[in-house]
């Protein structure tokens, strides 16, 4: 390891010991955490089994920048760039129309076999799995309503691909050791005020009751459910609210799905975290960033990011926590936005196991606001870099922006190829 690096460190660990901080314990904890990045940032959401369908569900990727991956094979080769600049072992989260497989089959008939490349991928990588049922970008959602549609056999095809999805989650769950979180997310709403808002979510909540209905190992596989407030095409409406589905999670003991881009652009996930983890059985986090709605940019280390990893690490919200990223940007080099986007979301965790917590809760409880002020905002300049370095330095990975370098030159060799 480099001696400027180790110094450096070795000096960091003395100042935050002198406030009780433990930093070696804080990189053993760290390096613990697994970060499920998102297959979908690699190809523009579009996926292998409708590669001809467009993107729907009022969700929309905006740019061309060269290289996205074609096939599965150079989608992994993405993600395994893309890891071996980031510290940490992780997982992948799949969506369900990125199955590795020659057989035409539609969503409601997927099985286990076609992801199995994917899973004998992630074994050889040492990585996790989770998943995602598609209810988007498939004939059957053209009009924007999947497991709400009034058609009967329209969510009957629906309810069969959740059904089809945690069986292959649960799969995922079983053969890598590694608990697979399935999320479900569906677009359903209207542009206009609907002249019923409760019959679509009467028949949502049905329709989740049945795909629900199966009892799955929870050692493998862990459901939740993903509120939103509104799409392009939902504007005014949307079924699956915040206020649904944190009833609805509660009461199925099923994780209640946080993303930071789908509420009100002055509404931020971290206040959330501390409430409802009093109550559920789990979260699900999809760290993104809404830049004035909830248009999925690349995770950058601002004040939100930094909030969620303090809430995080200041209620020992981690153990009940899954960590993952939802964002898709095609303007810039997408193995660049993944190793962006994730090292940030890790360096913010970092910065909340480095803060003085237990002095700042004495100093609230003493009702003393002036130090609990004075040290947070003091330790915004504590070396907190310095401990970067070292953990990615020791993990094997390149240290600060040496990691550009290495994606620079996979453009050049592999991206600008395709």
């Amino acid at each position: 390891m480099d001696q400027k690096i180790l110094r450096n460190y070795e000096i960091a660990k003395e100042q935050y010991a002198e406030h009780g901080i433990d930093v070696d314990q804080a990189l053993e904890q760290l390096a613990k955490i697994k970060i499920s990045m998102h297959c979908w940032q690699g190809d523009d959401v579009k996926g292998f089994l409708f590669k001809d369908q467009d993107l729907t569900g009022g969700i929309s990727v905006t740019g061309n920048y060269p290289g996205a991956a074609r096939t599965p094979e150079e989608l992994r080769a993405d993600l395994e760039k893309a890891f071996s600049l980031i510290p940490g072992k992780h997982k992948v989260n799949l969506h369900a129309i990125y199955a590795d497989t020659d057989e035409r089959v539609d969503l409601d008939k997927l099985e286990p076999k076609h992801f199995q490349k994917w899973v004998d991928w992630a074994k050889a990588n040492g990585l996790g799995l989770d998943f995602n049922p598609t209810c988007f970008s498939h004939e059957k959602s053209g009009d924007g309503l999947t497991l709400s549609h009034p058609d009967a056999e329209i969510r009957r095809f629906w309810i069969d691909h959740v059904k089809a999805s945690r069986r292959i989650s649960a799969s995922f769950g079983e053969q890598l050791g590694q608990t697979s979180v399935m999320n479900v997310w569906v677009p359903d709403g209207y542009k206009d005020i609907p002249a019923d808002r409760l019959g679509p979510r009467k028949r949502l909540k049905e329709s989740l009751d049945e795909a629900f209905a199966e009892e799955l190992n929870k050692a493998h596989h862990l459901d939740a459910v993903e509120s939103k407030l509104f799409g392009i095409g939902a504007e005014a409406y949307t079924v699956g609210s915040h206020e649904f589905y944190m009833g609805y999670g509660l009461q199925n003991n099923k994780l209640i799905c946080l993303d930071a881009g789908h509420f009100h652009p002055t509404e931020v996930i971290s206040n959330k975290l501390s409430a409802i983890s009093l109550f559920a059985e789990g979260i699900l986090l999809h760290v993104s960033r809404p830049v004035r709605w909830d248009s999925d940019h690349v995770v950058i280390l601002d004040d939100e990011l930094l909030d969620i990893g303090k809430e995080l690490v200041r209620g020992n919200l981690l153990d009940k926590t899954h960590i993952g990223l939802d964002f898709f940007d095609a303007s810039i080099n997408r193995v660049a936005a993944w190793v962006i986007g994730t090292r940030n979301t890790i360096k913010a965790l970092l910065r909340g196991m480095l803060d003085p917590v237990d002095a700042l809760v004495k100093a609230e409880l003493a009702g003393d606001y002036t130090t609990r002020l004075a040290l947070t905002e003091e330790f915004k300049s504590y070396p907190f870099g310095a401990v970067w370095d070292y953990y990615c330095a020791k993990s094997g990975v390149p240290v600060r922006e040496d990691w550009l370098a290495e994606v620079k030159a996979y453009e050049q060799e592999v991206l600008l190829k395709r």
